[in-house]
């Protein structure tokens, strides 16, 4: 069986008498360490599909499964225990806590699990050392996302989820997040999902999945993925 598995997700939205289907029988596959890239237009129905493998939302019908496991039959709490103990994520817009410094925010996390990443090898590792102490108002948006990101796999996570990661980013700030992901994805063996309305980030991908309409078109391996520095946008 594949890491993760969608079977003919459905997801729908009522509004008093007002039904929107925001996922239309959703099926793909994702398999163990892969960097995989979900691609659409805004309105397509790829946040509801993150939100629905990271167990922040509830389907309407259908089945999901990650690592054998069928999640879209767990509790409200069981899920709750399912995301603190497996999947880690990277919000567009960072959602740090603005009265803890950079450390803290990424410690917080660590806190959570029983076998987290030392935070300061994390801290390190996404360029920060020099700027643990500073509170997020005192950093860059470059730097917020890197402490985000941090933030997300310091609890080691199995599955690491990415919605618009560089949306709020400069081009070169957006290329290193990027080419961090692909990193952790490589040397960590960890399963990255991004999701994505740029194109051009399908080359730096193992898989790369299109959404329309709320329906998967298309779940394709990329044979040859390139490294991020060689991508243009």
């Amino acid at each position: 069986m594949s890491y993760i598995e969608f079977r003919n997700v459905r997801k729908v939205y009522r509004t008093g008498d007002v039904e929107v289907c925001a996922l239309n029988g959703c099926d793909f596959f994702v398999n163990k360490g892969e960097l995989c890239v979900i691609v659409g237009q805004s309105g397509a129905g790829k946040t509801t599909l993150l939100n629905i493998l990271g167990g922040m939302d509830k389907l309407t019908t259908g089945e999901v499964f990650l690592d054998g496991r069928e999640i879209s039959k767990l509790k409200t709490k069981e899920l709750a225990t399912f995301r603190r103990d497996n999947v880690g994520f990277v919000f567009q817009f960072y959602n740090l806590i603005p009265n803890l410094t950079a450390y803290e925010n990424v410690e917080m996390a660590a806190q959570l699990v029983k076998d987290p990443i030392d935070c300061d090898m994390l801290m390190n590792e996404v360029g920060l050392a020099e700027r643990k102490n500073n509170f997020p108002a005192q950093l860059s948006g470059g730097e917020q996302q890197r402490v985000a990101i941090a933030r997300a796999i310091a609890k080691n996570p199995k599955l690491l989820l990415c919605d618009e990661p560089t949306g709020a980013l400069d081009y070169q700030t957006g290329k290193a997040i990027l080419k961090l992901l692909q990193q952790l994805s490589v040397t960590k063996g960890m399963t990255v999902v991004i999701i994505t309305h740029n194109s051009a980030l399908t080359a730096m991908a193992d898989r790369v999945i299109r959404v329309k309409n709320g329906k998967v078109i298309s779940n394709v391996v990329n044979e040859s993925p390139v490294n991020v520095e060689e991508i243009e946008w």
